[in-house]
């Protein structure tokens, strides 16, 4: 990529902003996004790791249109060193993540049934049992609670369980290495010991269920396996990041709870107000920063004019669902939290063909989280000030690392 490859005529490229790996506390929206968003709605960054730099767009007009267009490869990204956050890039053959299409109707189909809105309708009663049983036992214990630790860790994990089909009697060594690979603490070394150890089950149990007729996902992929619609590698590729997928809603539940506890009016509007939790849910899946930086990257298949500059074919392209959130010209007054926002089209599970396979599954599991939690509790509150809660460090994901609370 060179300086001349990514102008239309007489228009200089904007400059390569370096765009370091912040460790930013509670809510605070990442002020060098914040600056990207003011230089344009096109901009060029350079992340920690991997070569070269990419393109960032912010706007979210130009999200959706490049999240949905299939002149965007994320296929592509797999064979390059793309400027990056993550230190390490082993994309995994079958990842939903990194399939274009046909490929990825074709993965995604194998799986799409455990993750219907009915099938989540007939998963809610047993994912309320499973956390009732959750907060009786911080209610027995008493006061204080660290409730990253007791309720928003373990209920995700619990129910992607119930969802994937993991037997009983493996259920306790799944949740180990699932927690292991999330933690931010044991190291790289750790989380590449419990990943492999996790792959390894997956694969056994995926053998296990070639004869399977059960709607769980291992089920639905040793089917689709023994069908030859899938190829083991690509079931195998599938379910991993959708058996660790719980670690999302509990740093974006850890989020929410902090907002909902550090504002008073929130809280009181979720508990008051049932009838509103919908469009409030809408309003903090779009304001919460749920990660760090930018995702997955893709490339230009061809070159494509966009907002003023041209794209050339091999370039790398980044969009920042966080600043797509924040557009003031669809979201006005963006960074204020408004409960009845009306319309609210956020894109805090994706767009296009990547939209977030789990998206009916999470937004189940966080409503029923804060629901509980704020109503079991009605006095419930942080057991600190507010700025003392510890936030997660070198991670992906942002949210509390610990939340300790009273009531």
């Amino acid at each position: 990529m060179t300086e001349e490859t990514t102008t239309l005529t007489g228009q200089a490229p904007p400059p390569v902003r370096d765009w370091p790996a912040l460790d930013l506390d509670g809510t605070d929206f990442d002020p060098i996004l914040a600056e990207l968003m003011r230089e344009g709605p096109l901009t060029r960054i350079r992340l920690p790791f991997g070569e070269g730099w990419a393109w960032l767009a912010t706007r979210h007009e130009d999200v959706k249109l490049i999240t949905n267009d299939p002149r965007f490869s994320r296929a592509e990204v797999t064979g390059r060193q793309v400027t990056r956050m993550a230190p390490h890039f082993k994309p995994r053959p079958g990842s939903l993540a990194f399939a274009d299409q046909p490929d990825h109707n074709r993965l995604r189909k194998a799986v799409a049934g455990a993750f219907t809105v009915s099938a989540m309708k007939r998963l809610r009663p047993r994912a309320q049992r499973m956390l009732d049983a959750l907060v009786e036992g911080v209610v027995r214990d008493g006061p204080p609670a660290d409730l990253v630790e007791r309720v928003l860790e373990p209920f995700p994990i619990a129910l992607v369980s119930e969802v994937m089909g993991v037997p009983e009697a493996d259920r306790e060594r799944v949740h180990a290495w699932t927690r292991q690979i999330i933690s931010t603490s044991g190291g790289a070394e750790a989380a590449d010991r419990a990943k492999h150890s996790l792959y390894g089950w997956i694969t056994e149990t995926i053998r296990s269920r070639a004869g399977a007729t059960g709607e769980d996902v291992y089920a639905l992929l040793g089917a689709a396996v023994a069908r030859g619609d899938l190829g083991e590698t690509e079931a195998i590729g599938l379910a991993g990041p959708l058996q660790i997928g719980g670690e999302a809603v509990t740093h974006n539940c850890g989020q929410m709870l902090y907002l909902l506890l550090t504002r008073p009016e929130l809280g009181q509007a979720w508990r008051e107000r049932p009838e509103a939790r919908d469009a409030l849910l809408d309003e903090l899946l779009r304001y919460v920063p749920h990660r760090s930086s930018v995702g997955l990257a893709r490339i230009a298949l061809e070159d494509v004019d966009l907002c003023g500059h041209r794209i050339r074919a091999g370039d790398p392209v980044y969009v920042s669902y966080l600043a797509a959130n924040r557009d003031p010209d669809v979201f006005p007054e963006p960074d204020r939290i408004a409960p009845g926002r009306a319309p609210n089209p956020h894109l805090a599970f994706g767009n296009g063909p990547h939209y977030c396979t789990g998206a009916v599954l999470a937004r189940l599991q966080t409503e029923l989280l804060l629901t509980t939690l704020l109503e079991r509790l009605p006095d419930l509150r942080l057991a600190v000030p507010a700025d003392q809660v510890a936030w997660r460090r070198r991670t992906m994901i942002r949210g509390p690392r610990t939340l300790p609370c009273t009531w």
